[in-house]
């Protein structure tokens, strides 16, 4: 039950009311309160109090799509933020050990999103320099 209200809350792009998913799932509220408690505790969900036609509710987002669509999405690849935001150093961005590494992770990101299994070698950015 937990993977179905998982997925539907990923399918919800801004996110669902937590009185609406139990509904869905044809659950009761406990069971579906019990539910969504777990995945907050696993950080898969976020929960904000919303009201809705004068009930107090939550609106439930899933995490990955609040960070991909969120304010600083495009800086995030999986956990990492990108190193130049804030960066103090006078750097040349294609020497660049940090981003270069951060490049990488994008890459190899997409790369699994497309289920390509293959082990990858990991390039040295020394190399990358020269």
């Amino acid at each position: 039950m937990y993977e179905e209200a998982l997925d539907y809350i990923k399918s919800c792009e801004d996110g669902v009311l937590q009185s609406d998913l139990w509904k869905c799932l044809d659950i009761d509220s406990r069971k579906c309160s019990r539910i969504v408690a777990k995945l907050l505790k696993e950080d898969f969900i976020t929960r904000q109090p919303e009201s809705a036609g004068g009930v107090r509710t939550y609106r439930l987002r899933y995490v990955g799509t609040l960070s991909s669509s969120g304010r600083f999405g495009q800086l995030l690849t999986g956990e990492t933020f990108e190193p130049c935001a804030g960066c103090i150093n006078e750097c040349v961005p294609e020497h660049c050990p940090e981003l270069s590494e951060w490049i990488f992770a994008i890459v190899l990101a997409e790369d699994s999103d497309l289920g390509l299994d293959q082990p990858i070698k990991k390039v040295s950015t020394a190399k990358l320099q020269q």
